[in-house]
């Protein structure tokens, strides 16, 4: 059996695509600067993908060294996503729930 590398943690949304870069720029002052902050964090990046029909889908992708890592991020409930005060204002859909991946190569 491989061993575990890190644990990953993938959560995606969309936004209207004329908010894209905003929300970005907004994404990395308070997610993605949470993630980087937390100890236990590896790395941490966004992706952007033009849907074509208006919207633009973000995921967010983090690599972590535990699960107990993660829950100094976000709390207990480590599949619930955590969202910030403005997300409501951007976001046009998202998973209210976030993927755990066991990084092995």
């Amino acid at each position: 059996m491989a061993s575990q590398l890190a644990i990953v943690r993938m959560w995606r949304g969309s936004v209207r695509s004329e908010d894209t870069d905003e929300y970005v720029a907004y994404i990395e002052r308070t997610g993605m600067k949470e993630y980087r902050e937390t100890p236990g964090n590896l790395d941490a990046w966004m992706l952007t993908r033009d849907l074509g029909d208006g919207t633009t889908e973000i995921v967010t992708v983090s690599r972590w060294q535990s699960l107990e890592a993660i829950r100094g991020f976000a709390g207990a409930d480590i599949e619930a996503a955590v969202y910030y005060p403005e997300d409501d204002r951007f976001l046009v859909e998202r998973d209210d729930m976030v993927r755990h991946w066991t990084q092995v190569s």
